[in-house]
């Protein structure tokens, strides 16, 4: 897209030159009151011909946080910077940046809040005044330059709400947070994936791997494109629900879109604790993952499917799911 330089994003290059990126707040699939309320915005600004207020994104990753920033800097013909907030060690990496944006132009930074507390605090007088404090020289004869530069929009993405400082916080004029998506959505997703990636497949089929896709677009197009793997090998020209279902049997994916370390997670606490309570560090250690990963990748899924709950002593299958995963992993269907 013009306007937009990439300084550092999640996707691997492959995956950003496979992915079809909507032009438009019409192209981009779900989110619908976000969507809204973003067009309000983005156009009041433009009409006004002013820089659009600072921006915070928050929720979960994969649910297109960046992709809005780039839709937002297209509707208002903008440029758009996309850094990441880790990548910025020293506060001259921010402020060359700074520097370098034009009159309204959009800086997006990921995961704001793994950004260090000296960079952050070069932003406190470039949200506000749109001027930032350079150092020149060292030792005794050092001084302070108060640099202008062009008024800007801030769009800071955070996967951790709870972890950016309240004076960061405070400086976003707005704050909003991106919801997981329906199936239905996620099968609009990959049936418009699809068609960009040049790949036919059914609507069930879609509807199938957006049920494995954990309410994250980011997700379903991945298995979209190891499906679309599996399909060129087999020499399928159309995917339908039959091969989708034999693509994620391969992939390690069962007819509850759980794959396989959640239902090593799940058969653990059924197996070793008749299905819990457990704590968490006894869990990651009998499976052999990390517990932040446990915590942070496999859990969140778990607890919204219902298929996990959290509490003061531990983690444990809730027990209207007990007697299900009893039958599924042991073939039996007995109650505690």
């Amino acid at each position: 897209m013009d306007g937009i330089e990439l300084f550092s994003i999640q996707e691997t290059p492959e995956e950003r030159v496979h992915d079809f990126i909507p032009q438009s707040f019409d192209d981009y699939i779900g989110q619908q009151e976000l969507k809204e309320k973003l067009k309000v915005y983005t156009q009041a600004a433009k009409m006004r011909g002013e820089a659009l207020d600072h921006l915070l994104l928050f929720g979960p990753p994969g649910l297109g946080k960046t992709t809005l920033s780039q839709i937002m800097a297209h509707v208002m013909s903008v440029g758009i910077k996309i850094c990441s907030g880790p990548m910025m060690e020293r506060t001259g990496d921010l402020v060359a940046i700074l520097s370098s944006l034009n009159h309204r132009d959009i800086l997006f930074i990921d995961e704001i809040h793994r950004m260090p507390t000296n960079v952050e605090e070069v932003l406190y007088s470039a949200m506000e005044h749109f001027r930032v404090d350079v150092i020149i020289g060292q030792g005794a004869g050092a001084k302070s330059v108060n640099l202008p530069i062009n008024p800007f929009t801030l769009i800071g993405a955070t996967t951790k709400t709870g972890m950016i400082s309240a004076p960061l916080r405070s400086r976003f004029g707005i704050s909003e947070r991106l919801e997981f998506y329906c199936e239905e959505e996620l099968r609009d997703i990959i049936l418009q994936a699809a068609a960009f990636l040049k790949c036919s497949i059914t609507p069930d089929a879609a509807l199938r791997i957006a049920q494995c896709a954990r309410g994250t677009p980011r997700v379903a197009k991945k298995i979209l494109r190891r499906v679309r793997d599996f399909a060129q090998v087999a020499n399928r020209d159309i995917i339908d629900l039959a091969f989708v279902e034999q693509a994620l049997t391969f992939l390690g994916m069962d007819e509850d879109g759980l794959n396989k370390i959640d239902n090593l997670l799940l058969r653990t606490i059924v197996d070793n604790f008749q299905g819990g309570p457990v704590g968490l560090e006894t869990l990651a250690a009998l499976i052999g993952e990390d517990k932040e990963t446990l915590e942070q990748v496999y859990e969140p899924f778990l607890l919204r499917s219902g298929y996990l709950e959290k509490t003061a002593r531990g983690r444990q299958i809730p027990h209207k799911k007990l007697p299900y995963l009893k039958k599924k992993f042991f073939g039996q269907n007995t109650l505690l």
